[in-house]
Protein backbone atom coordinates (compact mmCIF):
# COMPACT_ATOMS: atom_id res chain seq x y z
CA UNK A 1 0.00 0.00 0.00
CA UNK A 2 1.49 3.34 -1.31
CA UNK A 3 1.03 6.55 1.65
CA UNK A 4 -0.32 9.43 -0.25
CA UNK A 5 0.01 11.42 2.30
CA UNK A 6 3.44 11.83 2.04
CA UNK A 7 3.02 13.61 -1.15
CA UNK A 8 0.57 16.31 0.18
CA UNK A 9 2.77 19.31 0.49
CA UNK A 10 2.02 21.11 3.83
CA UNK A 11 0.02 24.44 3.23
CA UNK A 12 2.27 27.47 3.96
CA UNK A 13 2.48 28.53 7.44
CA UNK A 14 -0.47 31.37 8.51
CA UNK A 15 1.17 34.95 8.66
CA UNK A 16 0.37 35.80 12.22
CA UNK A 17 -3.10 38.00 13.16
CA UNK A 18 -1.05 41.58 13.17
CA UNK A 19 0.76 40.85 9.85
CA UNK A 20 -2.60 39.07 8.41
CA UNK A 21 -4.51 42.55 9.81
CA UNK A 22 -2.16 45.26 8.37
CA UNK A 23 -2.13 43.39 5.05
CA UNK A 24 -5.92 43.53 4.70
CA UNK A 25 -6.38 46.81 5.83
CA UNK A 26 -3.10 48.40 4.02
CA UNK A 27 -5.24 50.40 1.62
CA UNK A 28 -6.72 52.56 4.41
CA UNK A 29 -3.29 53.00 6.45
CA UNK A 30 -2.30 54.25 3.15
CA UNK A 31 -5.50 56.96 3.08
CA UNK A 32 -4.29 58.23 6.58
CA UNK A 33 -0.64 58.35 5.94
CA UNK A 34 -0.91 60.35 3.12
CA UNK A 35 -3.46 62.86 4.21
CA UNK A 36 -1.70 63.34 7.44
CA UNK A 37 1.91 63.45 5.95
CA UNK A 38 0.24 66.63 3.86
CA UNK A 39 -0.98 68.19 6.79
CA UNK A 40 2.56 67.64 8.64
CA UNK A 41 4.79 68.74 5.27
CA UNK A 42 2.86 71.93 5.15
CA UNK A 43 3.23 72.78 8.90
CA UNK A 44 6.97 72.28 8.90
CA UNK A 45 7.47 73.80 5.60
CA UNK A 46 5.07 76.65 5.45
CA UNK A 47 4.64 75.56 2.03
CA UNK A 48 1.14 75.33 0.36
CA UNK A 49 1.34 72.09 -1.77
CA UNK A 50 -1.63 72.50 -3.87
CA UNK A 51 -0.44 70.01 -6.74
CA UNK A 52 -0.39 66.84 -3.73
CA UNK A 53 -3.84 67.71 -2.71
CA UNK A 54 -5.28 67.58 -5.60
CA UNK A 55 -3.76 64.13 -6.20
CA UNK A 56 -4.85 62.85 -2.93
CA UNK A 57 -8.53 63.08 -4.41
CA UNK A 58 -8.12 60.43 -7.47
CA UNK A 59 -5.93 58.38 -5.08
CA UNK A 60 -9.28 58.27 -2.54
CA UNK A 61 -11.33 57.71 -4.83
CA UNK A 62 -9.37 55.03 -6.52
CA UNK A 63 -9.17 53.13 -2.86
CA UNK A 64 -12.82 53.69 -2.58
CA UNK A 65 -14.00 52.31 -5.43
CA UNK A 66 -11.96 49.04 -4.26
CA UNK A 67 -13.46 48.97 -1.11
CA UNK A 68 -16.86 49.12 -2.67
CA UNK A 69 -16.42 46.95 -5.89
CA UNK A 70 -17.21 43.72 -3.67
CA UNK A 71 -20.31 44.96 -2.40
CA UNK A 72 -21.27 45.51 -6.14
CA UNK A 73 -23.42 42.53 -6.99
CA UNK A 74 -24.04 42.90 -10.62
CA UNK A 75 -22.35 45.18 -13.63
CA UNK A 76 -25.17 47.73 -13.00
CA UNK A 77 -24.28 48.10 -9.73
CA UNK A 78 -20.29 48.40 -10.17
CA UNK A 79 -20.66 50.83 -13.35
CA UNK A 80 -23.81 52.81 -10.33
CA UNK A 81 -20.59 52.79 -8.39
CA UNK A 82 -18.31 54.13 -11.00
CA UNK A 83 -20.21 56.97 -11.59
CA UNK A 84 -21.21 57.61 -8.47
CA UNK A 85 -17.92 57.78 -6.74
CA UNK A 86 -16.01 59.33 -9.77
CA UNK A 87 -18.79 62.88 -9.50
CA UNK A 88 -18.07 62.22 -5.55
CA UNK A 89 -14.52 62.74 -5.62
CA UNK A 90 -14.92 65.27 -8.47
CA UNK A 91 -16.94 67.47 -6.10
CA UNK A 92 -14.71 66.77 -3.85
CA UNK A 93 -11.62 67.36 -5.99
CA UNK A 94 -13.51 70.76 -7.08
CA UNK A 95 -14.04 72.26 -2.84
CA UNK A 96 -10.11 71.64 -2.64
CA UNK A 97 -9.44 73.80 -5.62
CA UNK A 98 -11.75 76.93 -4.16
CA UNK A 99 -9.60 76.24 -1.22
CA UNK A 100 -6.61 77.07 -3.52
CA UNK A 101 -8.04 79.86 -5.72
CA UNK A 102 -5.83 82.95 -4.99
CA UNK A 103 -8.35 85.20 -3.43
CA UNK A 104 -9.20 82.33 -0.67
CA UNK A 105 -5.53 81.55 -0.03
CA UNK A 106 -4.40 85.24 0.35
CA UNK A 107 -7.12 85.16 3.19
CA UNK A 108 -5.85 81.67 4.89
CA UNK A 109 -2.14 81.01 5.64
CA UNK A 110 -0.63 77.99 4.66
CA UNK A 111 -1.62 75.75 7.91
CA UNK A 112 -5.10 77.00 8.00
CA UNK A 113 -5.53 75.99 3.88
CA UNK A 114 -4.08 72.39 4.97
CA UNK A 115 -6.74 71.96 7.68
CA UNK A 116 -9.56 73.51 5.61
CA UNK A 117 -8.48 70.96 2.65
CA UNK A 118 -7.82 68.13 5.69
CA UNK A 119 -11.78 68.56 6.25
CA UNK A 120 -12.84 68.36 2.97
CA UNK A 121 -11.05 64.86 2.28
CA UNK A 122 -12.41 63.95 5.99
CA UNK A 123 -15.88 64.70 4.97
CA UNK A 124 -15.31 63.62 1.26
CA UNK A 125 -13.74 59.98 2.37
CA UNK A 126 -16.86 59.62 5.32
CA UNK A 127 -19.72 60.17 2.53
CA UNK A 128 -17.74 58.05 0.07
CA UNK A 129 -17.51 55.30 2.26
CA UNK A 130 -21.55 55.83 2.84
CA UNK A 131 -22.13 55.70 -0.78
CA UNK A 132 -19.73 53.12 -1.68
CA UNK A 133 -21.06 50.69 1.33
CA UNK A 134 -17.23 50.48 2.21
CA UNK A 135 -17.18 51.32 6.41
CA UNK A 136 -13.48 51.35 6.20
CA UNK A 137 -12.99 54.35 4.14
CA UNK A 138 -16.42 56.00 6.33
CA UNK A 139 -13.69 55.16 9.33
CA UNK A 140 -11.03 57.31 7.66
CA UNK A 141 -13.18 59.70 7.16
CA UNK A 142 -13.44 60.00 10.94
CA UNK A 143 -10.50 59.68 11.95
CA UNK A 144 -9.44 62.60 9.96
CA UNK A 145 -12.09 64.79 10.90
CA UNK A 146 -11.18 63.96 14.37
CA UNK A 147 -7.79 64.52 13.45
CA UNK A 148 -8.12 68.39 12.58
CA UNK A 149 -9.19 70.03 15.95
CA UNK A 150 -6.12 67.63 16.87
CA UNK A 151 -3.62 68.52 14.87
CA UNK A 152 -4.84 72.26 15.13
CA UNK A 153 -4.49 71.87 19.14
CA UNK A 154 -0.51 70.17 18.91
CA UNK A 155 -0.05 73.19 16.83
CA UNK A 156 -0.98 75.80 19.19
CA UNK A 157 0.00 73.94 21.82
CA UNK A 158 3.82 72.68 20.70
CA UNK A 159 5.60 74.95 23.19
CA UNK A 160 3.08 74.11 25.99
CA UNK A 161 4.09 70.58 25.17
CA UNK A 162 7.38 70.73 25.04
CA UNK A 163 7.72 72.72 28.48
CA UNK A 164 5.77 70.20 30.36
CA UNK A 165 8.35 66.88 28.79
CA UNK A 166 11.28 69.46 29.62
CA UNK A 167 10.16 69.90 32.94
CA UNK A 168 8.89 66.12 33.83
CA UNK A 169 12.34 65.20 31.97
CA UNK A 170 14.27 68.13 34.62
CA UNK A 171 12.44 66.54 37.82
CA UNK A 172 13.22 62.72 36.23
CA UNK A 173 17.56 63.33 36.21
CA UNK A 174 16.82 64.79 39.43
CA UNK A 175 15.02 61.46 41.22
CA UNK A 176 17.83 59.78 38.92
CA UNK A 177 20.97 61.58 39.74
CA UNK A 178 19.73 61.59 43.78
CA UNK A 179 19.33 57.87 43.76
CA UNK A 180 22.92 57.42 41.89
CA UNK A 181 24.39 59.56 44.87
CA UNK A 182 26.76 57.81 47.08
CA UNK A 183 25.08 57.69 50.37
CA UNK A 184 27.24 58.60 53.50
CA UNK A 185 28.05 56.25 55.98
Amino acid sequence: MIDHARNVVAPPARLDSHSSFLLRQWPYFVMLALALFGVAYTSVTRQGMTTYWVLLAPIFGAISVAAGWREADDAEAKWRLLRTQALHWGAVLAAMLLVFIGDVSRMMNTDASALTVLTVLALGSFTAGVHADAWRVSLVGVILALGVPAIAWLEESTLMILLVVVVLLAIAAMVFLRDRRPQPG
